[in-house]
């Protein structure tokens, strides 16, 4: 208990730091490091033609943001290349214009022509904006060198999920001097309170060939660019037109054919629709619905290695669920959270949802997701429901609440079957952004709820340009049950710390410095049952390639049961204990050059033997037209008697084409001898309008030992965003 409280007075210390207040055309107090920078939005008086030529009168009269400062390698000085940002803005949509000087000998950096693009794979703009001013939610747009757009939501003062779209235009032209491209963003497409006049924006290059990463206004390098804490000022000249509602029903149609070699069954086909439709409540505030949901779209998971004793994590990907998803995910640990998407239709398919996702005033977040899976030979139907609110306090920090309900559905009469999880977190982001925690308490509810339902933890970090330092502390009790969340393990005690240095030499090697990181697990009686001590240091050099040695050392006691291997008679007995360690090298090379990689070896002891491994991915880019990659592992090892040695291989290659902005073809193969296994998915996607799709994938899997297939499907999918 003296921990915890001594945890909530640094969360606490922290929150009410020092901030520089603004006071803003609205009357609104808030605090921004960068106030002086503001940009005023002039309103257009004739038309913008989005054609990537800068020849309007509005664009000559637009104030120039032409200052831009080096965040990475070093946050110190300008840029080396100029760049200009210019905006204006007429009653339906905010005009924007960027000019990114290069005069740099060597082709531009230019993956592909798919939206939303990886980021450090291409030159780019990136604008983000704070439309509610609590530095915390925005939106992000963005272009690449090859005129691919980026679009997202942003959450937690820096996180941007790309899996939000929306329509707006931009055409990008290219000179031998320079880049240009203009932006159209209808004011429809984002949500901003009623007599908007002020926003925090800003504008982000990244300039591969110079190595450069820089902002209009200043962000240390230890954080992104897309840090809202960091954001200068945009005025708009009057204020803005009234948000309306907007409402948009996204319709789709599909069909295929599939056969289960390995259950012996015939092909079976499938034809169906269903729908999304977005409401408008109001101006910050969303009402998606779905009915009859189908994912065959969506990218299948990268597969690794499992040497590991819990559950692998795999992240979300289905677009419904995505869209201010940290409404609902951001609660507890990422390895104990109340609430997992993925547990919905995993086992059974979905059958219709609902989510209500926006802003109640400024400060208070509201999140409520209703979603009903159908029954099955297996499964009962069920139905998952989850409320989340989220209250900003001080500079940027807030308290969450959420409840989370799993219910069964045609159970008999005498029977509750159901699982459910209360609890409240509170996040630190202090307004210097040096300062982040969290603590939360949640508790979970089912038939005969016994002792020890808990799940409890408490976090804080600092971290400046130089130094990082961290506290973590986590409680999860042995009875502890949140069935659609991810927990990976019960029953236990963790306290944990971490540090680390930054020397910036800011010469060939940029940065280096070492960084150590202690986790202690124990059990309820604070017996020791496990630790891992992370060492290691880290080097960056110019051309922004990267190489790191480290050292980690393991101390387990089972409490199970355990074989890591595919034997299937031998295990490591419940109760016996192990120490090993072992040593790591990984280097990743520069992203800008079209032949890329990255690769780790490992080599020590593992439980009751050895273990040795290499891991990594290769790629070469055919720009902006063919991205080739590979990841690979090969593990080699060896427990000793009475197990047999074992070496297998995983290897991913995949091919990625963008004939235009529109149509895309993937192709994914993974071939993973543990679990004998080989997989192929190959998807093509055809953007015909805007936010509208054909799809047509294949996904095919074989035994690797005999090369029998084991089960086949062809799926086609064809979306339309009536709006």
């Amino acid at each position: 208990m003296k921990l915890c409280l001594a945890f909530l007075f640094m969360l606490y210390v922290a929150s009410v730091g020092a901030s520089n207040v603004l006071q803003t055309n609205s009357d609104t107090t808030i605090s921004t490091f960068n106030k002086d920078y503001v940009y005023e939005v002039k309103k257009a008086r004739s038309e913008i033609r989005i054609d990537g030529v800068i020849e309007e009168p509005d664009w000559q009269a637009a104030q120039k943001a032409d200052t831009f400062f080096k965040v990475l390698p070093v946050d110190s000085g300008y840029a080396t290349q100029p760049s200009t940002i210019l905006m204006t803005y007429d009653d339906k949509a905010l005009y924007l214009a960027q000019i990114f000087y290069d005069t740099i000998a060597g082709k531009r950096v230019m993956e592909s022509f798919r939206r939303d693009f990886a980021f450090g794979n291409n030159d780019n703009l990136l604008v983000f904006f704070d439309t509610f001013l609590d530095q915390t939610n925005g939106f992000s747009f963005g272009v690449s060198a090859s005129g691919a757009k980026w679009d997202g939501t942003m959450s937690n003062g820096s996180a941007v999920s790309l899996d939000w779209d929306c329509k707006w235009e931009s055409k990008t032209k290219h000179y031998n001097d320079r880049w240009v491209t203009e932006m159209r963003i209808p004011f429809k497409s984002v949500r901003y309170p009623r007599g908007s006049q002020t926003w925090f924006t800003n504008f982000s290059r990244l300039d591969l060939k110079a190595n450069e990463k820089s902002s209009w206004a200043p962000v240390p390098r230890q954080f992104p660019t897309a840090s809202l804490a960091y954001t200068g000022v945009m005025n708009f000249e009057e204020p803005l037109p009234k948000p309306k509602p907007q409402i948009s029903v996204i319709p789709y149609v599909f069909g295929g054919i599939s056969k289960d070699y390995e259950a012996g069954t015939d092909a079976s086909y499938r034809k169906d629709f269903g729908f999304d439709a977005k409401i408008g409540i109001s101006s910050s505030m969303n009402l998606d619905l779905t009915y009859n949901p189908d994912f065959a779209q969506v990218e299948v998971d990268r597969q690794i290695a499992n040497i590991d004793r819990f559950e692998l994590f795999f992240p979300e990907k289905r677009q419904f669920f995505l869209e201010n998803g940290d409404l609902f995910s951001s609660y507890g640990y990422n390895t104990s959270t109340p609430f997992f998407s993925r547990r919905i239709g995993l086992d059974a398919p979905v059958l219709a949802g609902a989510r209500l996702t926006g802003k109640i005033g400024n400060d208070l977040r509201l999140g409520l997701m209703t979603m009903t899976t159908e029954k099955t030979s297996d499964f009962l139907a069920r139905n998952f429901t989850v409320v989340s609110l989220q209250k900003k306090v001080f500079a940027r920090s807030n308290i969450g609440f959420i409840a989370v309900n799993k219910q069964y559905f045609d159970v008999p009469s005498d029977t509750s079957m159901y699982n459910r999880v209360v609890g409240v977190d509170y996040n630190l982001a202090s307004a210097n952004n040096f300062w982040s925690g969290k603590f939360f308490y949640h508790r979970s509810f089912q038939p005969g709820n016994p002792d020890k339902q808990y799940s409890q933890g408490a976090s804080v970090t600092y971290k400046t340009k130089h130094l990082t330092l961290g506290l973590y502390e986590t409680s999860i009790g042995e009875n502890y049950l949140a069935e659609a969340g991810y927990v990976r393990r019960t029953g236990y005690n963790f306290l944990g710390t971490k540090a680390g240095y930054n020397f910036v030499p800011n010469k060939k090697v940029v940065s280096h410095g070492p960084s150590a990181q202690i986790d202690n697990y124990y059990d309820k009686d604070y017996n020791k049952i496990e630790h891992e001590y992370d060492f290691s240091y880290h080097f960056q050099f110019q051309d922004r390639s990267e190489f790191e040695l480290s050292y980690k050392n393991f101390y387990v006691k089972l409490l199970e049961d355990f074989n890591p291997t595919s034997d299937a008679t031998n295990f490591l007995p419940v109760g016996s204990d192990y120490h090993f360690g072992a040593v790591s090298a990984e280097f990743t090379s520069t992203r800008k050059t079209l032949f890329n990689w990255r690769a780790e070896a490992t080599k020590g002891s593992f439980y009751s033997g050895d273990i040795q491994f290499v891991e990594g991915e290769i790629g070469y880019r055919f720009q902006p037209y063919v991205n080739l990659t590979m990841n690979f592992n090969f593990t080699d090892m060896d427990l000793g008697a009475p197990f047999d040695r074992e070496q297998f291989f995983l290897i991913g290659p995949k091919m990625d084409i963008t004939f235009s902005d529109k149509i895309f073809w993937s192709t994914f193969v993974q071939y993973n001898e543990q679990v004998d296994n080989l997989n192929i998915n190959s998807r093509f996607q055809w953007r015909y309008q805007p936010v509208s799709d054909i799809y047509l994938v294949y996904t095919d899997n074989y035994f690797t030992g005999n090369w029998n297939s084991r089960n086949r499907a062809v799926v086609l999918k064809m979306t339309y965003w009536f709006n």
